[in-house]
């Protein structure tokens, strides 16, 4: 993973091997940090440390089955907007891919250079540019362009471990399976930005596979379904056939729209239908967080606007009301519990994240609201 920063970190992370001595590490370490655990060459654990202390320690986890190769052909779709560098340190990390996609295609999602063009060009990718701005819409325009059966997504602020997309299309084992996703982990926590959203927000969701079926989806549903659990957009792939079956990503959602969302919505969909979800952690990858409080701000906010505004959606195409609680009743009382809790305390940067949260909240009802139906 690059790193071009000559400040000194506010956090590092420590990838070590399983049974390993973490203590030359963490005194090694700019004072706090992440421990990523690893055993027979892939991820099984996590450890957090601050003021070089180290934290309990998560569960650890079997060392996940790397899956035998899949025969259908792939797309890979990176949308992009106005980030070559980022994108160009993307598309080198594909280079050392164990599977090659069979297309690449870069979505230009309305950047105002042609630096963008220049650098997917560069590498042999299919350009396609959509002015309409909005990370649904572009995700769809990579969808409709892909000719093969499976069609993968990144995001181009993601360095891609070699084994990345020949597990995540691996996990396509028997036609139930509509989507796959893999595991997302930080690439550096260099600032507070990145810290604050790992420790809150990360994208990682577990070390050991998980199939979302039916099943799952009723038992969970009551009062909400968390399709969120399914996993992150940034690793993603689904079968091509999906989008004709359940129509396409909601372009009322993520960013460049209601924040987010999008994807975890689109999961849902696909569960209500009756098919399934796999989480498989071999398809391993790794996510370059926003590195400024500022950024750090608008996407919290952005995720909670998403996070309302999807609910309402789901509940506009399924009609089912447990979506609408949750919206105007469980989340309330959640988020202001939070905000009662911090009453007399000292302020802390956890307040400024729930302020965000309601803000959020509360724009994604609007949001919702004010959007046209397609």
């Amino acid at each position: 993973m690059s790193h071009d920063s000559t400040q000194k970190p506010f956090a590092c992370i420590v990838h070590a091997q399983l049974g390993e001595d973490l203590a030359p590490h963490v005194a090694a370490a700019p004072g706090r940090g992440l421990v990523i655990w690893w055993s027979e060459g892939a991820p099984v654990g996590r450890r957090w440390f601050e003021d070089h202390i180290l934290w309990s320690a998560e569960p650890i986890f079997p060392v996940p089955p790397r899956l035998p190769p899949c025969p259908l052909p792939v797309s890979l779709v990176i949308c992009t907007r106005d980030r070559p560098e980022a994108l160009r340190r993307c598309l080198e990390s594909l280079r050392d891919q164990v599977r090659a996609p069979d297309e690449v295609i870069v979505v230009d999602n309305a950047s105002v250079t042609a630096e963008t063009r220049a650098v997917a060009e560069a590498f042999g990718a299919v350009y396609v540019r959509e002015d309409r701005p909005g990370l649904d819409i572009a995700r769809n325009t990579g969808a409709r362009t892909a000719r093969f059966d499976l069609v993968a997504y990144t995001d181009d602020d993601t360095e891609l471990h070699p084994l990345w997309l020949d597990q995540l299309c691996a996990g396509f084992t028997d036609g139930r399976i509509m989507a796959v996703t893999g595991l997302v982990l930080p690439a550096r926590l260099d600032t507070e930005a990145q810290w604050l959203f790992e420790r809150y927000f990360s994208f990682t969701r577990g070390f050991t596979p998980v199939r979302f079926d039916i099943a799952w989806f009723r038992r969970k549903h009551p009062p909400w379904c968390p399709a969120w659990e399914v996993g992150a957009g940034a690793s993603m792939a689904f079968r091509r056939e999906i989008f004709d079956k359940i129509g396409y990503f909601d372009e009322r959602l993520d960013v460049g729209a209601s924040g987010c969302s999008g994807d975890s919505e689109f999961w849902n969909r696909i569960l209500a239908a009756g098919y399934d979800c796999l989480f498989q952690p071999t398809a391993l990858l790794y996510h370059h967080h926003r590195a400024d409080l500022p950024g750090l701000y608008r996407q919290i906010e952005g995720y909670m606007s998403g996070h309302t505004s999807s609910l309402l959606v789901q509940h506009e195409r399924s009609r089912d009301t447990r979506n609408l609680w949750r919206v105007y009743f469980h989340l309330p009382v959640y988020l202001i519990g939070k905000l009662m809790g911090r009453i007399g305390r000292k302020w802390l940067i956890e307040d400024r994240i729930l302020k965000l949260e309601i803000k959020g909240a509360l724009a994604g009802v609007r949001y919702y609201h004010k959007a046209r139906r397609p």
